[in-house]
């Protein structure tokens, strides 16, 4: 069943519940005051003076007679003395108040029980009953339940009525709570077919769908930026790709001459070719890394930030050993809830890059503590005017050109960061006076 057909049955629903429940109402309300307005006449009847025995008569609006326990009625009349009726006659029943019909009559009746030795007035002055009796008043209502009959049709054809318009009424409004939902619709399907994800929808007001207008437009605007980051990257790849496959090509046109090579230049040749693949392999797994996006996927569990920062820290000492570069530590428990490989690799790169920028006889320490890795270093340091720039995917310091390096790993840090809640930022190290860096994730229970 479509949107519009189920707003059109909806709002019919609601405006029929809504009449027939009114005309329910006012149907009960005036029958229930008609018959009211009766059964105070008979209780007003009832409650008068003492009625002549055996003499029927209107008395205050109602028809009374007499019933003895054998069911004789004086005077005799054409309403039908039943079970009920003798049973109140013989003192066995309480007062009874009903409703009943004879031939095309209907007749309100109110039927009392007189107890034995009560006194009443008859012919001869004050008569005691010998017997329990049963005092019988009626009033003929059958222009009222005509009435009342009536007015039943009547609010029949009004209920019906009512739901023939609730259901106009519905298509109608249907039609125009629809009509700007198909409007976005089509909008949003015309850019689907164009895959135009730099088109925009007309925001509208500040209702239902202008919210969905907006969260609309915010979506086209992640797509957008999402594949221009996806175009950036291909064009950066390709483009720092290009530089040790030139050389890998030239080495390897050289080396196809060594025979007329010395052994020393094959060897360099030879270093050369295995230093570049390494630096294309290098490039790969960092552009594996970039590519998970913020979203990676694996298990995310609650780890000891200083831990996994100190296992860093030894595997990071066998390659500082080649520059005799030392790497202090010192960290306090904490817990944070991340994914290992990810937060591991982060802390890596941390760790490398000081490595690679300090002196030989250099000195790094690492502190952890609060959910903040602090890598500080005695290098060069980060200017002020690169800091902005520190962790754009291929970027890299132009002093730092010639080190070995793709300029992804920092790029990696400020991802893995954003990916568990964190940040990553860069400052100058006030001990060591080279740069600063400092990892940022949550900490948890």
């Amino acid at each position: 069943m479509s949107f519009r057909n189920r707003v059109i049955l909806a709002s019919a629903a609601t405006a029929a519940i809504a009449v027939l429940l009114a005309c329910s109402a006012s149907f009960l309300s005036t029958r229930n005051a008609v018959l009211h307005s009766v059964d105070q006449s008979l209780l007003a009847a009832s409650q008068s003076s003492t009625h002549p025995f055996g003499e029927g008569q209107a008395v205050s609006g109602a028809y009374f007679e007499t019933i003895l326990p054998n069911g004789q009625a004086y005077p005799e009349s054409n309403l039908p003395i039943d079970a009920a009726i003798k049973a109140i006659a013989n003192g066995t029943a309480p007062q009874l108040l009903r409703t009943v019909r004879v031939g095309s009559n209907s007749y309100r009746e109110l039927i009392v029980p007189l107890a034995k030795g009560s006194v009443v007035r008859c012919s001869t002055g004050a008569c005691e009953l010998t017997t329990p009796v049963a005092q019988l008043f009626s009033v003929n209502v059958t222009g009222q339940l005509g009435e009342l009959h009536t007015l039943a049709a009547t609010l029949f054809l009004v209920a019906i009525g009512g739901v023939l318009l609730a259901l106009a009424l519905g298509l109608v409004i249907a039609r125009a709570a629809v009509r700007p939902l198909v409007d976005v619709t089509n909008q949003i399907e015309d850019i689907a077919e164009t895959s135009d994800v730099k088109a925009r929808l007309d925001e509208g007001n500040f209702d239902e769908l202008g919210r969905l207008r907006r969260v609309f437009n915010r979506l086209l605007h992640s797509v957008d930026q999402s594949q221009s980051l996806q175009r950036q990257l291909v064009v950066d790849a390709s483009h720092e790709l290009r530089t040790p496959l030139t050389s890998l090509r030239t080495n390897a046109q050289v080396l196809s001459r060594a025979s007329e090579l010395s052994q020393d230049d094959v060897q360099q040749i030879t270093s050369d070719m295995i230093a570049q693949v390494d630096e294309l392999a290098s490039l790969v797994t960092d552009l594996g890394e970039l590519a998970r996006g913020e979203r990676s996927e694996g298990t995310i569990e609650v780890l000891r930030l200083d831990e996994l920062t100190d296992d860093a820290v030894e595997i990071a000492r066998t390659h500082a050993r080649t520059k005799d570069v030392t790497i202090e530590f010192e960290g306090s428990a904490c817990n944070v809830e991340v994914r290992r490989d990810r937060l591991t690799r982060a802390i890596n790169n941390l760790l490398n890059n000081a490595i690679k920028f300090s002196p030989v006889g250099g000195r790094i320490v690492v502190t952890c503590k609060n959910g903040d890795v602090v890598v500080e270093d005695s290098g060069p340091g980060v200017p002020d005017s690169e800091r902005a720039n520190v962790f754009d995917r291929f970027w890299r310091s132009p002093s730092a050109r010639s080190l070995p390096g793709s300029g992804l790993g920092l790029a990696i840090v400020e991802q893995v960061a954003l990916e568990f809640g964190g940040s990553v930022s860069v400052g100058t190290s006030d001990t060591l006076g080279g740069a600063k860096f400092t990892l940022t994730i949550p900490e948890t229970d």
